[in-house]
C-alpha cells in the first residue's frame, strides 16, 4: 500500500493532503480491473468481445438516448475521472486556495508528468502539461524566431486553428504560409513524403504536420517527414511541429518512434481526461530555443515548465489526468486501438456495401493508415443537411465536413459506443440514401 509520502513527496501539509488521496468506489478502476482481468485473447479477439466492453460502457455517464459520434471533438470522461476532478476541486475550496493550490495540489502534478512521460517513452523533463492541443501547438508556432519572407509549410487539411495561427504570423511578421494538398484518401505513404519533399524550398523555415488528419482520420508518415526537415534545405535543418491532437492515446505508439522534436496533443479526446487538458513534448535540447507563449523567467530557459506559466489555474483538471491514464491502461492501449478500428469498420464497411453505390469513404481502411476516425460522403446528399438531420431528428451527433477537396460527415465512435448505436446510425443513413432528406 503506497504511503502518504509516496503520493505527496515532501509536501509541507501532509495532514491536509491526505484528504485528497483516491477513494475508490465499487464502480471504479478497481472494480473494472477485476472484470477485465479474466478476458484473454489477441487485441483483435478482444475488440469483438462485447462482454469485455460492457463494463467499460458502464464506466461512462453518457446519456444513452443520444448517440455521440463526435468523440474526436471532445470526449466525455468516465465517472472515475469526474470523481477525481470533483474531489480535487472540492479540496481546492475547502481551505485557503493559496495553500490548497500552490502548496499541496500543484506539486502533485509532477507525478502526472512522470506517468505521461513513461507511457509515451520520453523524459519527464520533456513533457509540459497544457490546456489543449491548440495551446501546445501555438507555443511552437509562435515560439520560433522567423524573419520577413521566411516560409512556413503546412497542408490544406491541417486543423483550421493551427492555420489561423500561421496566418496571423503572416500578417504580423511578414512570413509566408505555403499550403500543399494531399490525396483524399492518401493510400501511399511514400507519395505523401514525396509531396512534402517537393514543397520544401531554400526559404522553408518551419513545417506543421498532422500525425492524424482531423477531418479524415488519415495517419501520415511522421518519421519520414521529420527526416526531411532534419535534412533541411538552404540554411540548415527545418523544425517540424507535429499536431498529435487526434493521435495520442488513440492508437499505440511511442514518441521516440516518430523521432520528432515538437509534439502537441489534447488529452480530453482519446485519453478521456478532463476537458481543458493537453500535452506538449519538446526534445530536451530544443527547449531553450523555443519561446513560451506566456512570459517566463530567464532562469527557466531550459525548463519544460516555462511552457506552463499561465497564471492561476485549477489544479483539479491536471491532476485527474492520472485517473484517465490509468483508465486507458486498465483497458489496454492495444485493445483500445483494436476496438476503435473494429467499430470504424463495422459502420464504414456496411455503408460502403450499400447497393446504391453512392457511398464514398474519404479515409483509407488500409492497416496503419487510419484508426477510429473516418469520413463518409453520400453522393447526392448535402453533408451539412445530413448531419443536421441526424442530430435534430434522431439525436445522432456527427461532424459535417466541407473542405475544398471533398465533403462528408466525420464519424468518431469511442470505447463506450455500442454496436446497437452504430446500427442505429447506419439505419438512418441508409434511410436517407433510399428516401432522401425531408425538404
Amino acid at each position: 500500500m503506497p504511503t502518504r509520502r509516496t503520493f505527496l513527496g515532501s509536501i509541507v501539509y501532509p495532514a491536509a493532503a491526505a484528504w485528497v488521496l483516491p477513494r475508490l468506489s465499487p464502480g471504479s478502476l478497481t472494480s473494472l480491473t477485476g472484470q477485465l482481468a479474466s478476458v484473454v485473447g489477441t487485441a483483435e479477439d478482444v475488440a469483438r468481445n462485447e462482454d469485455y466492453w460492457a463494463p467499460i460502457v458502464r464506466a461512462f455517464t453518457v446519456d444513452a438516448s443520444v448517440v455521440n459520434l463526435n468523440n474526436g471533438g471532445v470526449s466525455p470522461s468516465p465517472a472515475v475521472v469526474q470523481e477525481a476532478m470533483r474531489r480535487h476541486l472540492e479540496f481546492s475550496n475547502s481551505m485557503p486556495p493559496p495553500v490548497a493550490l500552490w502548496k499541496i495540489l500543484e506539486p502533485q502534478k509532477e507525478g502526472v508528468r512522470e506517468r505521461l512521460a513513461r507511457q509515451w517513452g520520453v523524459d519527464p523533463e520533456e513533457v509540459a502539461i497544457t490546456r489543449n492541443a491548440s495551446e501546445s501547438l501555438e507555443i511552437c508556432q509562435l515560439g520560433f524566431d522567423l524573419a520577413r519572407g521566411d516560409e512556413v509549410l503546412a497542408c490544406t487539411q491541417d486543423y483550421p486553428r493551427m492555420l489561423t495561427a500561421l496566418r496571423q504570423r503572416e500578417r504580423r511578421d511578414g512570413v509566408v504560409l505555403r499550403l500543399l494538398e494531399l490525396p483524399v484518401p492518401a493510400e501511399d505513404p511514400q507519395e505523401v513524403v514525396r509531396i512534402y519533399r517537393e514543397h520544401i524550398t531554400p526559404k522553408t523555415r518551419l513545417i506543421l504536420l498532422s500525425h492524424m488528419v482531423n477531418i479524415t482520420g488519415q495517419i501520415l508518415p511522421v518519421r519520414e517527414i521529420v527526416a526531411l526537415g532534419r535534412a533541411g534545405a538552404g540554411r540548415g535543418p527545418i523544425p517540424v511541429i507535429v499536431d498529435g491532437a487526434h493521435a495520442l492515446a488513440h492508437f499505440e505508439f511511442k514518441l521516440p518512434d516518430l523521432d520528432c522534436d515538437f509534439y502537441g496533443s489534447s488529452l480530453h479526446k482519446w485519453l478521456f481526461a478532463p476537458h481543458g487538458t493537453g500535452l506538449l513534448y519538446v526534445r530536451r535540447e530544443r527547449i531553450r530555443g523555443l519561446w513560451p507563449l506566456m512570459a517566463a523567467e530567464e532562469t527557466q530557459a531550459s525548463d519544460i515548465r516555462k511552457f506552463e506559466e499561465i497564471g492561476t489555474h485549477p489544479a483539479a483538471n491536471f491532476l485527474a489526468i492520472g485517473e484517465a491514464l490509468t483508465f486507458s491502461q486498465t483497458i489496454g492501449m492495444e485493445r483500445k486501438e483494436a476496438r476503435l478500428r473494429y467499430l470504424r469498420d463495422s459502420w464504414a464497411k456496411r455503408l460502403l456495401a450499400h447497393p446504391s453505390g453512392r457511398v464514398r469513404l474519404h479515409t483509407s481502411l488500409r492497416p496503419g493508415l487510419s484508426c477510429g476516425i473516418a469520413t463518409v460522403q453520400v453522393e447526392g446528399l448535402d453533408s451539412v443537411a445530413l448531419a443536421d438531420w441526424l442530430w435534430e431528428r434522431h439525436r445522432i451527433l456527427t461532424t459535417a465536413i466541407r473542405h475544398e477537396q471533398f465533403e462528408g460527415i466525420r464519424v468518431t465512435p469511442s470505447v463506450y459506443t455500442t454496436l446497437e448505436q452504430l446500427d442505429r446510425f447506419c439505419g438512418r443513413v441508409e434511410q436517407a440514401i433510399e428516401r432522401g432528406l425531408p425538404a
